[in-house]
């Protein structure tokens, strides 16, 4: 099994710079990271200490997300958010440089929460558009834009696999890019009630990117009642063949021992 450490929720009791290397420590070879950053542009001297963080690590960068606004205070990405296009946008060409840098090839790109008074469909219109631009931006690197359902906020219209699907399938017909991929994150979707097993049966051959995390308590596999270990195992026999990201809040010393059991 090829795992990647989400290093934006787990390995927090270090700074930012330090995770990497705790990744690696940890013996693993692979990260991933929510936007790593306070705005959609930082300042080139912290993209470039993010960049030496992983490099000097000796990590591979699977996966980074867009900048997704104050995550802490709700948001939950700028792809939908009208009056925001030019920030969205403005982030895409800054993490297509990181990209380019570190030969990421997966890009999360959070949908956004509706607004109060924004039409619904305007808010959609504007996500098929921004996922296009994202999806050609990092075509250039040979790369996808993942699109994801998510738990836990309910004003987040992607909850189900096929809300994202159906999306993902605007951004091909209409404007003719294909790279933008579900990410099925087994601990969303099943918390939201999804059919996991179904999704996987449907789709394992299009997902662009699996994470995991057990419910209820979004603890490390084994913490709850989600029969993980087989739905990643039916998604690689239908075509799944990426790493599984590590995506779940430690509640043990050993966040990483269930790997080794």
């Amino acid at each position: 099994m090829s795992y990647t450490v989400n290093a934006s929720i787990l390995l927090t009791d270090l700074p930012i710079l330090e995770r990497p290397a705790a990744a690696k420590a940890a013996g693993f070879d692979a990260v991933e990271f929510w936007w790593p950053f306070a705005e959609a542009v930082p300042a080139q001297a912290d993209v470039d200490a993010f960049v030496s963080a992983i490099q000097d690590a000796g990590v591979q960068l699977t996966g980074l997300n867009f900048f997704a606004g104050d995550m802490g205070a709700g948001d939950r990405g700028l792809v939908s958010w009208v009056g925001r296009e030019d920030e969205f946008r403005a982030n895409v060409d800054v993490v297509v440089s990181i990209g380019e840098r570190l030969g990421t090839k997966a890009f999360n790109a959070l949908y956004g929460n509706r607004l109060e008074g924004v039409d619904p469909q305007a808010q959609d219109d504007l996500a098929v558009k921004n996922l296009a631009i994202a999806g050609r931006a990092v075509a250039a690197l040979g790369g996808i834009v993942l699109l994801e359902p998510v738990s836990g906020m309910e004003t987040y219209p992607l909850k189900t696999a096929a809300d994202a699907l159906a999306i993902i399938e605007r951004v091909k017909n209409e404007e003719g890019v294909d790279n933008v991929k579900l990410l099925a994150d087994f601990y969303h979707l099943a918390v939201n009630g999804d059919d996991v097993a179904a999704v996987v049966a449907g789709h394992a051959g299009e997902f662009g990117h699996i994470q995991i995390a057990d419910a209820p308590g979004r603890g490390e596999p084994g913490t709850g009642d989600l029969p993980i270990a087989q739905w990643i195992a039916a998604a690689q026999a239908g075509g799944y063949a990426g790493v599984i990201g590590l995506e779940y809040k430690a509640t043990q010393a050993d966040p990483f021992a269930w790997t080794r059991a």
